[in-house]
């Protein structure tokens, strides 16, 4: 604030500048200090108007208020695999957008990657807090003015749910439900909540359309299930706008290499296929395990829906353009293809070009023989279709980023 400085320099100039012999009132010098006076104070009121005209100045910052032609998007588990590809995608798009995680799986340095690609104010925001912490749950509300939720955050390891279920029903259960209440108490009134095929367990008849009945058979799955009831039966009472999408098996990355999957070491054991195959053709782990090979399948195998995560997050922000109050979606987001376990195998290892070992093991609690979707309801009513339907390549996408991040976000 310069004109204030310089007036502020002229009053206290007085005492230290008068020399003997100098006379103050000399009406000579009279008109010359009351021009600077005048002056500086007209400077110090232009510099204080243009200020209170400036966004956010004695007020609210940018991300606490509505903005007309501007959705502002709260992405829990924003820092994880499938909420940062999310995140990206409503940035390109000019959305407002506003990423929670406690980063207990997801990766700081995803953060700073969106950071760096938008870092123009008022597009991207990250607040660090726990769901599960309900004080600071409805602080994040009261603060920010949300026009939509696009719900990742869970925890999301079909095997480590049955060895650790409390854990599972914690996180994603009991967090929805605080989320909800957030929601209601704040008046944010969309929701698009990311779930999964695990709700349906192992059905009799395939492929699983939006009908098939859920029966999950593990703590993963029926979870899941829990939160969507809870959503479904409040927004009977109330004027939301619900999409449920449930998926199914992700893989693959950003086509640009900007972002990618980078599970935390302790979890491999319990990670997705994918990164089990990125790690093995690394020399990470000395090679694969299968679990189950005694399943009534063509090879014996497991057979699963593998779902392109940049197909996946195109048809989150579909059911967001979608939504209409008092509405509710759910849609299947897959492939309507299954392939073997075997399969995915033989396709990692010609896109990564190493033959990669492989053990057969037992099978795994919790795991079903077979899944994969019937997509007709999202193609239909969506607008939606999977495109990165080739595994070899969704995974030669994934294996780029991975041969360059040799240590997930840690190192480039």
């Amino acid at each position: 604030m310069i004109p204030v400085n310089r007036s502020r320099s002229l009053t206290r100039g007085a005492s230290p500048w008068s020399f003997p012999g100098m006379d103050y009132s000399d009406s000579r010098r009279k008109p010359h200090i009351i021009g600077k006076l005048v002056i500086a104070a007209f400077l110090t009121a232009l510099c204080i108007f243009i200020l209170k005209q400036s966004p956010g100045f004695g007020g609210p910052s940018v991300f606490s208020r509505h903005e007309l032609g501007v959705t502002h998007v709260l992405v829990t588990g924003g820092a994880g695999y499938i909420g940062s590809h999310a995140a990206l995608r409503l940035l390109k798009e000019s959305y407002r957008v506003t990423i929670v995680d406690n980063l207990s799986r997801g990766n700081i340095g995803a953060i700073k990657v969106l950071q760096g690609l938008f870092p123009e104010p008022g597009r991207l925001q990250f607040i660090c807090a726990d769901l599960g912490d309900s004080r600071a749950v409805n602080r994040i509300f009261a603060e920010n003015a949300f026009d939509a939720v696009m719900h990742f955050a869970a925890v999301a390891y079909v095997g480590e749910s049955t060895l650790q279920p409390l854990r599972y029903y914690h996180n994603i259960t009991a967090n929805t439900l605080l989320l909800l209440e957030a929601m209601s108490a704040h008046g944010v009134k969309t929701l698009i909540y990311s779930s999964t095929c695990a709700t349906y367990g192992e059905p009799k008849q395939m492929p699983i359309t939006e009908g098939t009945p859920q029966v999950p058979i593990n703590p993963y799955g029926k979870a899941k299930k829990m939160a969507e009831d809870i959503i479904l039966d409040f927004s009977k009472k109330s004027n939301m706008a619900v999409m449920i999408l449930r998926y199914f098996n992700v893989i693959g990355s950003d086509p640009e290499g900007r972002l990618g999957e980078a599970p935390r070491p302790e979890l491999r054991e319990h990670g997705r296929i994918s990164g089990a195959c990125f790690d093995a053709a690394s020399g990470i782990i000395p090679g694969l395990k299968v679990r189950g090979t005694d399943y009534p399948t063509n090879d014996g195998t497991c057979i699963r829906d593998y779902i392109d995560v940049t197909d996946l997050v195109d048809a989150h922000v579909k059911a967001l353009d979608k939504a209409r109050p008092e509405k509710v979606g759910i849609y299947n987001v897959g492939t309507g293809k299954g392939r073997s376990v075997k399969e995915f195998v033989e396709a990692c290892k010609k896109a990564t070009g190493v033959d990669v070992k492989v053990d057969y093991l037992g099978r795994r609690p919790g795991d079903y023989a077979k899944v994969y979707s019937d997509p007709s309801k999202i193609n239909q009513e969506l607008n939606w279709t999977a495109r990165y339907v080739d595994l070899e390549e969704s995974l030669s996408i994934a294996w780029r980023w991975q041969k360059v991040h040799r240590n997930g976000y840690g190192s480039s």
